[in-house]
């Protein structure tokens, strides 16, 4: 229906000047333009019926008479061009009741966005209008894919901030406290009769959290726990020295190498000697477990794999090193042999294989420092002597050379830490202004950490505590020093991806 009314002018109207004046609506512009409203003949001659008188009353308190007549022959009021600056038609309220777009008469939205029709209206995650009510009646975003609506004073939009919202609670959050790493040992220990001899391996630390040291004749045992201190063995009645000494996995065994070539195999628990092997003809200096094998290499050159839950102890015998055999670790998980040599040869062993799977000689140096990386699978790293100084990282299942960092020092020992995906280095002679000391290294960047000085003369030995966070060096000053790495506990870690493997949202993403 079309209707006309007449609004209070700022000065008083009078009842005999009476003026018209079309209410200024969307609409009706539509309506002026488009067909004769729904119900009535499109005609141009045929018009709706005049409708009833009403009273609009005035600020004054007068009252003007609003009449209906016949608009035959009359133009149809027509809608002004200049709209209501609060007045906006939102495109999804103007559908129909059919959900048809532009059909019926549309619904006008007024400064504080209620609705013409009484009904409910969504409301948003927030709090806020819902899709289709905002502020000024116009249409709002909804909450998409964790966003701010439009009506909400944190959304980005009325931010004065060119950094966004995202990147600010990045900037304002707790800053991650660095790392310290005390640069002086917390612990050490007297070592007297330590040999300072770089092919020798006497320091070893057991899963039991026990430290056996070879010390002259004689092997100790010292627990970290109590700090007691326990004499295992005396080899002076035979006239014999200690020369490499390596745990069990398990840590009830610790496996014992003589000056004569003989290979002791102790229970540590009751302090009683199992089993005496032969076959080596000089000093055993390295020995390494895996399970039931026991491998031990010698200065004659040779290796052996020993099974220790058969009489027949002796399996197999490789040739491959044509110096002594100062290094020796086991991959557990690849069941890999490394061997490093005083040939400056560093050999990969497949199993129990007799033909090495792969020959690497870029070494210039006797190569005594090998360590398997706990954190990927194949990844070796050696160490070279005094002529040679550098680290280099193989990896195993390729062949390939990865990388080489010069050191510019001897390198007597590399350990791979337990906990993060950091090396530890110990060193000797050098050339430069620092020597005999440790370096901590951030892989796979190689970024030094840290360097712990304190020994007067070459780190020869090296071991790491069962839990990772501490590790234990041993010199020719006769010195045994604890570091602490400020690293997290492997224990803590353990239980920390037990409960991640327990929980069931553990590998959703």
């Amino acid at each position: 229906m079309q209707a006309a009314y007449q609004l209070m002018a700022d000065e008083p109207s009078t009842p005999r000047h009476k003026r018209k004046v079309t209410a200024d609506m969307d609409a009706q512009k539509e309506a002026s333009t488009s067909s004769s409203p729904r119900g009535y003949p499109s005609n141009a001659n045929s018009h709706p019926p005049s409708s009833s008188t009403s009273s609009v009353h005035t600020s004054g308190g007068s009252s003007a008479t609003r009449h209906s007549s016949n608009m035959s022959g009359m133009q149809s009021p027509s809608t002004p061009t200049k709209k209501n600056l609060f007045t906006y038609s939102s495109p999804s309220r103007s559908r129909g009741a059919s959900g048809r777009s532009g059909s019926g008469t549309p619904r006008v939205v007024d400064f504080f966005g209620s609705d013409s029709q009484a009904g409910s209206r969504p409301t948003s995650a927030l709090g806020g209008a819902g899709p289709t009510g905002g502020l000024f009646g116009g249409m709002t975003k909804s909450v998409i894919s964790g966003s701010e609506s439009l009506d909400s004073p944190r959304h980005r939009a009325y931010s004065l901030s060119p950094v966004k919202p995202e990147s600010q609670r990045i900037l304002l959050s707790p800053k991650k406290p660095p790392r310290t790493l005390s640069k002086v040992p917390f612990k050490v220990l007297d070592a007297p009769e330590l040999a300072d001899d770089f092919y020798l391996n006497l320091v070893d630390w057991s899963s039991k959290n026990v430290l056996g040291v070879g010390l002259g004749k004689c092997v100790y045992l010292w627990s970290a726990e109590t700090s007691s201190v326990t004499q295992l063995c005396d080899l002076d009645k035979t006239e014999d020295s200690v020369t490499g000494i390596n745990w069990s996995g398990k840590g009830n065994h610790i496996a014992v190498g003589t000056n004569k070539g003989l290979v002791q195999i102790w229970d540590a628990e009751k302090q009683k000697l199992v089993r005496t092997m032969t076959g080596h003809t000089q000093r055993v200096g390295s020995l390494a477990w895996n399970d039931y094998i026991l491998t031990s290499g010698s200065r004659d050159r040779s290796i052996f794999h020993r099974d220790v839950r058969v009489p027949e102890h002796h399996i197999k015998e490789l040739k491959g090193h044509r110096q002594e055999v100062c290094g020796l670790k086991w991959n557990v998980d690849n069941n890999q042999l490394a061997s490093g040599g005083n040939d400056n040869r560093l050999l990969v062993w497949d199993g129990l294989m007799e033909t090495p799977l792969h020959r690497f000689t870029e070494h210039t140096a006797a190569v005594k420092a090998i360590a398997w990386s706990p954190h990927q699978q194949g990844i070796l790293a050696s160490g070279g002597g005094t002529v040679d100084k550098k680290i280099r990282f193989w990896n195993t299942t390729t062949g390939t050379l990865l990388n080489e960092v010069d050191t510019g020092s001897q390198v007597c020992n590399l350990v791979w830490s337990k906990t993060s995906n950091e090396l530890v280095s110990t060193h000797g002679y050098s050339g430069g202004a620092v020597q005999n000391q440790i370096q901590v290294w951030k892989y796979p960047s190689m970024q030094q950490i840290a360097t712990l000085t304190g020994h007067t003369m070459r780190v020869l030995y090296l071991s790491m505590s069962p839990n990772g966070a501490t590790i234990v060096t041993g010199a020719g000053d006769e010195t045994l020093r604890f570091w602490d790495l400020n690293t997290p506990n492997k224990l803590q870690l353990d239980k920390r991806k037990e409960s991640t493997a327990l929980s069931p949202f553990s590998k959703l993403r």
